[in-house]
């Protein structure tokens, strides 16, 4: 059985000093999360506090990473690690206290 200890550490500290350039290697850095952007119509957005509000019950959501508001038009842009619900969405528009329209093709 020490044997087996041996050469799976052995494996371990070989694999681990590999720099990964050639692609054999396991010491390659693993794949970061791709981004999914989604845009939604909110409406009755008229200010700064409404940006705010908005952004910060969307930031709440699993997985949203960054919102970016269009107060001219009321789209907001999410970007997050997970395909997000329009019901949950719509509730933490809801939440800040506006109403949403709907999603929005990009």
């Amino acid at each position: 059985m020490s044997e087996t200890t041996v050469t799976i550490e052995s494996a371990a500290a070989e694999a681990s000093s590999c720099c990964g350039s050639c692609g054999t290697g396991a010491a390659s850095a693993p794949a970061a999360e791709s981004t999914l952007t989604s845009v939604f119509q909110v409406k009755g957005m008229t200010c700064g506090h409404c940006v705010t509000s908005v952004t910060a019950e969307l930031k709440k959501l699993d997985g949203v990473e960054e919102v970016a508001v269009d107060l001219a038009s009321g789209k907001v842009t999410v970007g997050s690690t997970q395909q997000l619900a329009d019901s949950d969405v719509a509730a933490a528009i809801d939440e800040a206290g506006y109403d949403l329209v709907g999603r929005v093709e990009v």
